[in-house]
């Protein structure tokens, strides 16, 4: 059922009921709560495929990070080694000059 229709179906429920048979009004009552409980179950099964795409992009992006950081210490190791061999270039140039 649309939702225009459900809204409208509500609205005249309360005034059509006074005026149907207790069975008919307990019969359409029936039918109502069955659709909404068809578009729930429907805004559900969504929600879950969502919620499943959520977890699958996210497990990517974790991994992402994780290769991100790994580069980035890589990196930073290397960086490391290159300033210590600049510095003992540089003491060794120093040391040079001074016992000149």
């Amino acid at each position: 059922m649309e939702p225009s229709k459900a809204i409208v179906v509500a609205a005249s429920s309360p005034s059509e009921t006074l005026a149907l048979p207790p069975a008919e009004s307990d019969s359409r009552l029936s039918n109502l709560i069955c659709d909404v409980s068809q578009q729930v179950q429907t805004a559900m099964g969504n929600m879950l495929k969502m919620i499943q795409e959520i977890d699958h992009t996210s497990s990517g992006i974790m991994e992402e990070i994780e290769n991100c950081k790994e580069s980035a210490m890589e990196k930073r190791k290397v960086l490391e080694e290159e300033k210590e061999s600049f510095q003992k270039a540089a003491y060794s140039v120093l040391e040079m000059l001074n016992n000149r």
